[in-house]
């Protein structure tokens, strides 16, 4: 029978306890959120949905076509230009998900012949775009700069490491300088994947490649989602122009996906500014994360120290992992669950967003019922 191997493995997936299922949410959910990656909390704010609303008005509900043929709009140049100058980079070039724009920066930058090296905690992504590439994949330990150096050592040809800046596991950050250094001493390039700290860390949100004084570096290219810190949808690729122009023709996400929807393009452009008038959002995100990792860990859980804006708190196993998330939901507090095969060391957590807007009532009700429930 045609797929009759679908069954079977459908089977292991839940002798395993790792199925996973689609839950839609109601638009005026009475829960606590600690799982979205909302971590501004600006994906409702006035001035972001009257921002989507007016570019569908102007622009239509959708790009029409790839950004090559129908899908650039004034808008879309308009939000490449802000959300470069705000990071820091010489040019942007927005894609149709942060997805799209990894699989476009990894494989447009490693040639036949290139060596790339990619951190064992990296993001589905990256790792995927490290697969379509053409040169050949070297995965280095976790946040390890020594290790990056070695394998660039024994390569003679262009390379290219490949990081996330705040990994989406753990939230724990990359040590980015001496990537940086490692890369340099060898002649590669740096990727890094954004993600998580814009909008987070750096003077204002700009990122971490800003606060470590890498944004505008002619060797490091950035890439970002419109869809967490921005509360959109979407993705960008910032750095030297000759960077995003070689993109634009050798990018296949790029060239033959359909453009970003306007009315995502113009809520990311309103957080944006948004975010620019009003910088202290990005440390009220990392401040909440703050006080959740030190109230957990003050409870007897086993909290990561963030980084960022991501906590995560170690569970038992999937299963209990599963329950926890379910009993919390049932609580009032919709939290993260991360398990195997998304977490590249096999143990399950709970994996909770900090956001901007929690108030301390909330932080507190969050910390209550994390422990209550607890496996």
């Amino acid at each position: 029978m045609a797929f009759g191997w679908i069954e079977e493995q459908a089977r292991t997936r839940r002798r395993a306890g790792l199925v996973r299922t689609l839950r839609p949410r109601p638009a005026d959910a009475p829960l606590v959120d600690l799982a979205s990656n909302d971590y501004l909390g600006l994906a409702r704010h006035p001035e972001v949905t009257e921002g989507a609303a007016r570019a569908a008005r102007t622009w239509g509900g959708g790009a029409t076509g790839s950004r090559l043929v129908t899908g650039s709009t004034e808008l879309h140049a308009e939000l490449e230009r802000e959300l470069a100058a705000f990071c820091g980079h010489e040019s942007a070039l927005v894609f149709s998900s942060g997805y799209a724009a990894n699989l476009a920066a990894v494989t447009a930058l490693a040639p036949h012949g290139s060596l790339i090296v990619s951190d064992a905690g990296n993001h589905a992504s990256l790792i995927d775009g490290c697969r379509l590439a053409r040169g050949t994949t070297q995965v280095a330990a976790h946040a390890d700069p020594e290790a990056v150096r070695k394998a660039l050592s024994g390569h003679d040809g262009p390379a290219v490491a490949v990081s996330d800046t705040v990994f989406s596991v753990d939230g724990d950050a990359a040590p980015l300088t001496a990537l940086a250094a490692a890369c340099r001493e060898h002649g590669a390039g740096l990727v890094l994947d954004d993600a998580h700290g814009l909008g987070v860390l750096g003077e204002g949100g700009r990122g971490a490649p800003h606060s470590a004084g890498l944004a505008g570096a002619d060797d490091v290219v950035v890439t970002v989602t419109l869809s967490k810190s921005l509360g959109s949808q979407g993705g960008a690729v910032l750095g030297p122009a000759r960077v995003t122009e070689h993109l634009v023709n050798a990018a296949r996400t790029f060239i033959f996906d359909t453009g970003l929807a306007p009315a995502a393009a113009g809520a990311a452009l309103a957080a944006l500014r948004l975010l620019r008038r009003e910088p202290e959002r990005a440390a009220w995100a990392h401040g909440v994360a703050r006080e959740l990792h030190a109230r957990l860990t003050a409870a007897g859980l086993d909290a990561v120290r963030p980084d960022a804006a991501v906590v995560s708190v170690r569970a038992p196993s999937p299963e209990q992992a599963v329950r926890w998330a379910a009993d919390c939901r049932a609580a009032g507090l919709s939290v993260g669950c991360f398990r195997p095969p998304s977490v590249p060391d096999g143990v399950s957590r709970l994996r909770l967003t900090a956001r901007a807007d929690l108030t301390g009532a909330e932080i507190g009700r969050a910390v209550q019922v994390i422990g209550e429930t607890r496996p």
